[in-house]
């Protein structure tokens, strides 16, 4: 059975280098899985949808709550799925700076990225956009 979980979480350590080898370990892990999934990185925030099994999902997100590169962890959506939206990334990565302002108000009060204040539906929502209006580098 497919599920998709997203979260949110900040970073200990906002260095390009660390996210980088968050992003090098995901995709580098995640294939061997069956994980496909987006990264949302921006302000000192993720925001990351992934896909698989629901077993090995739910490793993961439990890995992802004991990483002590994340904090604040938070579960803003899970469900069962048919097929998956992220299929064609092992992990795909968002790059914020590159996002016009108005496809981020369009889902959030103000022009950043903060999960933490909206649905986890409404931030299913963005990543779906980005990922339709081809803001998403590192497709397999």
């Amino acid at each position: 059975m497919l599920v998709r979980l997203l979260y949110a979480s900040r970073a200990v350590d906002a260095s390009p280098g660390a996210i980088d080898a968050i992003l090098a370990q995901s995709r580098a892990h995640n294939p061997a899985c069956g994980v496909t999934g987006i990264l949302c990185y921006g302000s000192g925030i993720f925001l990351q949808a992934i896909e698989g099994g629901r077993a090995t999902v739910s490793e993961l997100y439990g890995h992802i709550q004991k990483d002590l590169r994340h904090k604040d962890v938070v579960l803003l959506h899970y469900e069962e799925i048919s097929e998956r939206r992220f299929g064609g990334w092992t992990m795909g990565q968002v790059n914020l700076t590159k996002i016009h302002v108005a496809t981020l108000l369009r889902y959030s009060e103000r022009a950043e990225l903060d999960p933490y204040a909206v649905s986890g539906k409404v931030s299913l929502a963005l990543l779906e956009e980005l990922m339709a209006t081809a803001a998403i580098v590192g497709r397999n």
